[in-house]
């Protein structure tokens, strides 16, 4: 662009050089003409160069944002929530102060009580985290037709010779989860396992 201007302008200084040679004067319309040309060319020229063309500007992308990683998950995330659930039986139900005791030096009767007490807070417990339903809607010993598409809603023994569906008798009704609500672990530093219980001090 600046060598085109450059030499357009060259060329008006000619022309209007010429005009001023007797000899030429009978050319000074064509002179007067052609400076005319000369000039309004470098003025369309010196309008329209900051414009983009439409091509060039449909050719312009904007930068693609880049992906905003999701934070990493807490280090033994997975293990402290069941540690958070052992902490939720123990709570409740002295559940880990009961298999952690030694239970052979106490009576069937101590070991009954305690049990019982074990069982009515745990089970709270238990009911607070997890909804539980049967998998077999019928009574145990029933006689019941496993479908082809059990899965592992159904454990077969005894004699099986095809791939189904089997009929035999119900001997244990089995146990599914239809909803769970684990205590989540907010906080887990330096990958830390939360505890189950306290150490208890009492300060006098």
């Amino acid at each position: 662009m600046k060598t085109k201007a450059l030499v357009a302008g060259i060329l008006i200084a000619i022309l209007n050089g010429l005009m001023f040679v007797e000899s030429l004067s009978v050319f000074n319309v064509y002179f007067v003409s052609g400076a005319i040309a000369l000039a309004l060319w470098l003025v369309l020229k010196a309008v329209t160069a900051g414009e983009v063309p439409k091509a060039e500007e449909e050719a312009v992308v904007p930068p693609t944002p880049e992906p905003i990683a999701p934070p990493p998950a807490p280090k033994n995330a997975a293990e402290a929530e069941v540690v958070a659930v052992l902490a939720s039986l123990q709570n409740k139900g002295r559940l880990v102060d009961f298999l952690m005791d030694d239970i052979s030096k106490y009576s069937d009767a101590q070991v009954g009580g305690a049990a019982r007490v074990v069982h009515q807070g745990c089970k709270a417990a238990f009911s607070e985290m997890f909804t539980v339903e049967p998998v077999a809607t019928e009574a145990e010993g029933a006689k019941v037709t496993v479908p082809v598409d059990a899965g592992e809603m159904y454990r077969l023994s005894g004699s099986i010779k095809d791939d189904g569906p089997h009929s035999g008798t119900l001997v244990h009704k089995g146990w599914k989860a239809s909803k769970v609500n684990l205590p989540r672990v907010i906080k887990n530093e330096d990958g830390q396992l939360p505890a189950i219980a306290p150490a208890q001090v009492e300060v006098k």
